[in-house]
Formats: C-alpha cells, sequence, structure tokens
C-alpha cells in the first residue's frame, strides 16, 4: 500500500482523514454554516448581533466533535430564550407545514435550518462508527436547526411574505 498524498496547499489540517471519520465533515458542513450565517447577518440590520452571537456559536461547536463541547450553559440558554421569543411572534405561521420558502433573507434562514440537521443526521452517523461523544451536540445543532427555522418564519413576517401551506401527497394529516 502507499502512502496517502497530502497536497501542500491542503486548506485545513484533517482534509485527508478517513472517510469513515466524519469529524471533518462535520467541520466543514459547521463552517458552511458559519459562514452563510455571517452572509445572513449582513441582510438582517434589525437582528445582526443576535445573527453574529449564533455564528459565534456554530464557530465554538466546530471542532465540538474532535475535542469537546465549549458552549456553556448560559449560551445554550440563551439561545432558548431567543428560539421561544421568536416562536411567540410567529406562532400563527408554524400551526402547518409550510414550504421552505419566502423572502430572500428568509429562504437564507431555510438553508441553515436544513444544514443543522445536516449535523444532527452527521453526529447521529459518527455514534454509530463508534465516535463518543456527549449527547448535548445533538442537542445543540437540533436548537441551531430550530432557531434558523423561527428565523426564516420572523424574517418572512417582517417582510410581507405570506408563507405558502405546503399538504403533502404522502403524509395526511
Amino acid at each position: 500500500m502507499t502512502d496517502k498524498y497530502r497536497s501542500p496547499y491542503e486548506a485545513y489540517p484533517f482534509l485527508s482523514d478517513s472517510g469513515d471519520d466524519l469529524r471533518c465533515d462535520f467541520e466543514i458542513l459547521t463552517d458552511k454554516m458559519s459562514s452563510m450565517t455571517g452572509l445572513l447577518a449582513s441582510l438582517c440590520p434589525e437582528r445582526r448581533e443576535e445573527i453574529l452571537r449564533v455564528d459565534e456559536l456554530i464557530y465554538h461547536f466546530n471542532p465540538s466533535l474532535r475535542t469537546h463541547f465549549a458552549i456553556e450553559e448560559d449560551e445554550v440558554n440563551w439561545l432558548l430564550s431567543t428560539i421561544k421569543e421568536l416562536e411567540n411572534q410567529v406562532k400563527d405561521r408554524f400551526e402547518r407545514f409550510v414550504l421552505p420558502a419566502g423572502s430572500t433573507r428568509g429562504s437564507y434562514a431555510h438553508v441553515l435550518r436544513v444544514e443543522g440537521k445536516q449535523l444532527v443526521r452527521i453526529l447521529y452517523k459518527a455514534r454509530e462508527k463508534g465516535i463518543e461523544f456527549k449527547d448535548e451536540l445533538i442537542d445543540f445543532a437540533s436548537l441551531i436547526s430550530g432557531y434558523f427555522f423561527m428565523l426564516a418564519l420572523w424574517l418572512n413576517k417582517i417582510d410581507g411574505i405570506d408563507e405558502k401551506e405546503f399538504v403533502s401527497r404522502n403524509y395526511k394529516l
């Protein structure tokens, strides 16, 4: 067997990790989420500081699968209260399934919501592969997804965009 090639120009030292080791995939996805969150913050002066705080939490979350969970309890509580605040402001908008669409800002938030779910999925796969970590990583990734869902609804509301109900042909309520 030959040695694995490592480019001297690699942008990140873990890019050549084994495909079975999902830690680098997790880190790349959190990096992408953080970058997109920064973009969204630039479009949302009304909640810029809040979104940048979430952005910072995502970046602290980035190495958690490789090292340890560095998010403090008070930060988790702040995120929970922020989600609850948003939920109270948009409670009439999520009583049904809605299309992940709306204003440009709301749509960016929906994309980030889905990427939060991808983080949860990577974490479950990593656990199946034997990577040990505390359950709070799954909880935090789920909270991030929930935050962006509520933010999407809030942004659509203040941007004057009504949610479009989605009725699945596969799931009858």
